[in-house]
């Protein structure tokens, strides 16, 4: 009897992704409408725009910023185009949202930009426990990428995984 241990797991050829990696990156910083209202309630559009002109815009200098109006004002869809207008030339990435709803946009396009060529013909174990808690449509998002090409799509960790795909 041999007292050698054998790793089946690193000899398996899995391929773990951990959907951690695809996390954005830095702060999202929140350009509010809000502070543009008279009296918390009413955009007049010839004081936004002056505002909007008159306002420094370094603070954004590439960052990733959610424009959102935290407040129940009814806000004309071309304020939120007009603050872009803004914002783009400096900003990193612009969204209409929240910081959580950009954070899960920034997400979605990480994993959307992902090279599959080194997931071609692979067995794939998408990490399912983490230290971060990840978004439950960035695994399905993973799944629609990865599907095409590999030979096989897994959730779980590679000792104890739930089949979710097999090529035929």
């Amino acid at each position: 009897m041999s007292d050698l241990l054998v790793n089946k797991v690193a000899n398996s050829g899995l391929i773990t992704l951990d959907l951690g990696q695809f996390l954005p990156k830095g702060e999202i910083k929140v350009f509010d409408l809000k502070d543009f209202l008279f009296m918390g309630l009413i955009l007049k559009e010839k004081d936004y725009r002056e505002a909007l002109k008159a306002r420094t815009w370094e603070e954004f200098e590439g960052q990733n910023v959610a424009v959102t109006c935290t407040t129940d004002a009814i806000i004309p869809v071309w304020a939120f185009m007009l603050a872009v207008t803004y914002l783009e030339p400096v900003a990193k990435d612009v969204f209409l949202g929240t910081a959580e709803e950009m954070h899960k946009h920034l997400l979605l396009k990480n994993i959307e930009g992902v090279a599959v060529e080194p997931y071609t013909e692979q067995r794939i174990v998408v990490k399912g426990c983490g230290e971060t808690p990840i978004d439950n449509v960035a695994y399905a998002a993973i799944t629609k990428v990865l599907r095409p090409v590999a030979k096989s799509i897994m959730y779980g960790e590679p000792c104890s995984t739930v089949p979710i795909y097999k090529k035929k």
